[in-house]
């Protein structure tokens, strides 16, 4: 039934768009996908697939799957600019269900095909997760306040402690979103699962572990949209999530240590401290080198000289806050660094030596507190002393041939290749190429849209190339011609559009 003869009471009583949108000031944007819905298709992206049960793989919806999720994704849309505008969910509603409104058919269709009553609880309900993200999020305002909002974050990371193997690799996945976002110019960024792991220098499937039970439970990041064919994901370094102060103590959960005896004064600097100060433009710097690859120095050896840069001369008890390391591995990785002459001990406080961080682009303030310290290997001399030399480039490598591998599967479902059919009729074998038409062989074509007979190089009178290059087989039981099939294949599908 259309949209206009099936009116409530309450569409009835609805006032003309234009007076409300001018009320309240929405942007262009927001006008145009209320008025007239997503012409861009903007929406629609991931709308009609969903990654399948291995995670690594996509799968198509079907029609009506996706229209329903691209729907809602344009309802959510216009929900967040209402909000945003300082409208109510009764605003939403009258703007959603008004005839004229293309924006709100996901809602009327609803209300159509479920009821009123449903449909205005799935608004409800819309508009409670629109308001929730509106006043949790930040509005950026100028190119020149996301930088300062990306500083703020940034300070943020690096006064958080990141405890344990698994903290410790998140940071490092949360820095390489960070310099993409700072490329980007604001919080909304895209990046692949490969550019992120060759920036963090990590494996992917350590950086999914990191993103599923890290980074987005604890509301660092937001996947925004799932990358599919030659673009990202979608991401989202979420600037007022509560986050900060966060503990990450997987590891310690079946500690076989006793707890502290505070009568005995044990443990007077205890390990739990939430106090955190590192310098990650140093560990944004390092963290892709080979020698810090798993097998090699790791991440704990990062977050210690991290510490050491921005606060040089520190005591053991102090790098276990300022690094977020526990006393045992502070211990372990200031022995290795010190035999790779990194660092240097001065009575009870540590610091860098003046050229361990020759090379990558960062002045070290360890220089003027040491002026005497020993010169440091270069960082492939320490990669070869541990094995780790090439690890970056096999995986770029690596990374390099899956690239290809997926984009000539893509190439080959854009262009909709297929095995051949292969039909017998009147005792002769009959070839059907893939439905391209640049894939159908020339010697196949003759004007009109006919097919040639491949045998005898005659027209074939009952096959015919439609304009989609689809071949049309016309059978005695079709007495309709090649035109008339054509218009009638046009006109179920734009009724089929309509449907839908």
């Amino acid at each position: 039934m259309p949209h206009s003869t099936h009116r409530t009471d309450l569409q009835r009583r609805l006032p003309h768009p234009q007076e409300w949108l001018g009320l309240h000031r929405l942007p262009r944007s927001a006008a145009d996908l209320i008025l007239l819905g997503d012409l861009t298709g903007r929406y629609a992206v991931g709308s009609y697939s969903r990654t399948s049960s291995d995670g690594r793989t996509l799968t198509l919806r079907s029609d009506r799957q996706g229209a329903a999720e691209h729907g809602h994704r344009i309802t959510a849309a216009i929900a967040c600019h209402v909000a945003r505008a300082g409208g109510t969910v009764d605003e939403l509603t009258q703007l959603l269900l008004h005839p004229e409104h293309e924006g709100g058919r996901h809602a009327r269709h609803l209300a159509m095909r479920s009821g009123q009553p449903r449909a205005l609880d799935y608004l409800h309900r819309v508009w409670a997760s629109a308001s929730a993200a509106v006043h949790d999020s930040t509005r950026v305002e100028s190119r020149h306040h996301a930088y300062e909002v990306l500083a703020a974050l940034r300070d943020r990371i690096e006064t958080t402690p990141w405890r344990g193997t698994r903290g410790r690799t998140a940071l490092r996945v949360l820095r390489a979103h960070l310099n993409f976002a700072e490329i980007a110019g604001g919080p909304l960024h895209h990046a692949s699962e490969r550019q992120t792991a060759e920036e963090a220098g990590i494996s992917r499937t350590t950086l999914r572990a990191v993103y599923e039970l890290v980074l987005k439970p604890r509301g660092w990041l937001r996947r925004l949209r799932v990358g599919h064919g030659r673009e990202g994901s979608t991401w989202y370094l979420d600037l007022d999530n509560r986050a900060y102060g966060m503990s990450f103590s997987p590891s310690r959960i079946r500690t076989t240590q006793f707890p502290p005896n505070l009568a005995l004064e044990e443990w007077l600097t205890p390990e739990t401290g939430a106090v955190a100060d590192i310098d990650s433009t140093v560990i944004a710097r390092l963290m892709g080198h080979d020698a810090f690859t798993h097998h090699g120095l790791g991440s704990s050896a990062l977050m210690i000289i991290g510490a050491l840069n921005l606060h040089p001369g520190q005591t053991v008890e102090e790098l276990v806050g300022s690094s977020s390391v526990s006393r045992a591995t502070a211990y372990r990785t200031l022995r290795r660094l010190a035999l790779h002459g990194l660092v240097r001990q001065d009575c009870q406080t540590w610091a860098l030596t003046p050229r361990a961080l020759e090379g990558i682009g960062v002045p070290t303030r360890a220089s003027r507190s040491t002026p005497d310290g020993a010169p440091a290997l270069g960082w492939d001399a320490l990669a070869d002393d541990y094995g780790t030399a090439g690890v970056v480039a096999r995986r770029k490598a690596l990374h390099v041939a899956e690239r290809a591998a997926y984009r000539e599967v893509l190439e080959r479902l854009t262009e909709h290749r297929s095995k051949a059919v292969v039909i017998v009729r009147d005792g002769r074998t009959v070839l059907v190429p893939a439905p391209r038409a640049d894939e159908i062989p020339v010697s196949w074509h003759s004007p009109g849209g006919s097919v040639l007979d491949p045998a005898t190089g005659r027209p074939a009178a009952d096959w015919r190339v439609a304009t989609d290059g689809r071949l049309i087989l016309i059978t005695p039981a079709d007495q309709r011609s090649y035109d008339e099939l054509a218009a009638a294949h046009a006109q179920a599908h734009s009724e089929w559009e309509s449907a839908t």
